[in-house]
């Protein structure tokens, strides 16, 4: 008998609770248990294939055959590999300019939605039909589109006289880069929008007032309440919103395939080329690896830039 139950006579000893039971009872753990499943899922489905991938780029592994452990050989050929650095080329300035426009597209069309105006419930679900469609649809679509010889903006152009000849959209390098970069937007800009536009609906309307009472003009408003208490919500758009970008590859591959002359090749699309279509299952996940740093670099930048105390103040001071 314990030290507690025995003094106090006369009165029934208390029960002694169990490690499990103080376990149990602990809302703490009990919300790990809660967890467990999806912990479980993840590591099933996404931390063991990340690893997996990382140990194939180490080895010289081809399908229909196991390899063999090579070290850094798949990452030295590729840092003598050109099609590899033009990919690295392509994918940033493909995330860098799509992302930019989406963000910017974006918070105009929130700040446009958040107004009162009619059919406004309409217009909001208009502008989440690019999202929704199937990313393989929007590229049939892009794809005819952008057709040498049947183009619609090509067309247009010509009966208003502005060219004289139709345009290759997807056989120049560069009409290439613009025009996935462009079908990348369109796709992108509901979801920015909505979710901005979802944090703009947190913001109380008598912060508004008393700023317009005091004489705030529309950009000081905007600079001094909307951007501020908007900078949380922008910092977790734009991490999804430049991961979505960079591991883009349906939108390419449909499109494109990465031409021309590799013009368009992402670091997923040239990945895909030489893990699978090749069968160098070793080199394709060496190219797929070395996505992780510009991956973490994209979050670090975002969590730990636009998450400062003065950023989200609207202040100096850290």
């Amino acid at each position: 008998m314990s030290i507690l139950q025995s003094s106090l006579p006369g009165r029934r000893p208390m029960p002694v609770a169990t490690a499990w039971q103080r376990l149990n009872s602990n809302r703490g753990w009990l919300a790990l248990w809660f967890m467990l499943p999806a912990a479980a899922f993840l590591v099933l489905f996404l931390a063991y294939p990340l690893f997996l991938g990382v140990w194939m780029s180490f080895t010289d592994a081809r399908i229909g055959r196991d390899g063999v452990f090579i070290g850094l050989e798949n990452y030295q050929w590729l840092w003598d590999d050109s099609v590899f650095w033009l990919s690295v080329f392509n994918t940033l300035l493909y995330t860098v300019v799509a992302s930019a426009i989406k963000f910017a597209v974006g918070l105009y069309l929130a700040l446009l939605l958040n107004r009162h105006m009619p059919f406004k419930a309409m217009i909001r679900a208009a502008v989440l039909i690019p999202f929704i469609v199937p990313t393989v649809l929007s590229a049939i679509a892009f794809w005819w589109i952008y057709d040498s010889q049947f183009s619609i903006i090509s067309w247009s152009l010509t009966k208003m006289g502005l060219i004289h000849e139709n345009i290759n959209f997807l056989g120049d390098s560069n009409w290439a880069r613009a025009s996935v970069i462009f079908a990348n937007i369109w796709r992108g800009v509901p979801f920015v929008a909505i979710t901005l536009l979802a944090g703009l609906q947190t913001v109380s309307p008598s912060l508004y007032e008393a700023a317009t009472l005091d004489g705030a003009t529309s950009w000081q408003r905007f600079r001094y309440i909307t951007y501020p208490l908007l900078t949380p919500i922008i910092a977790v758009v734009m991490t999804f919103s430049v991961l979505f970008t960079f591991t883009d590859f349906q939108l390419i591959w449909a499109l494109t395939r990465g031409g021309p002359v590799n013009a368009t090749h992402l670091m997923a699309t040239l990945s895909y080329q030489r893990g699978i279509l090749s069968g160098r299952l070793g080199e394709g996940a060496a190219i797929a690896t070395a996505m992780i740093p510009f991956l973490m670099a994209a979050i670090a930048i975002s969590w730990f830039g636009m998450q400062r105390r003065k950023w989200q103040q609207g202040t100096d001071n850290d």
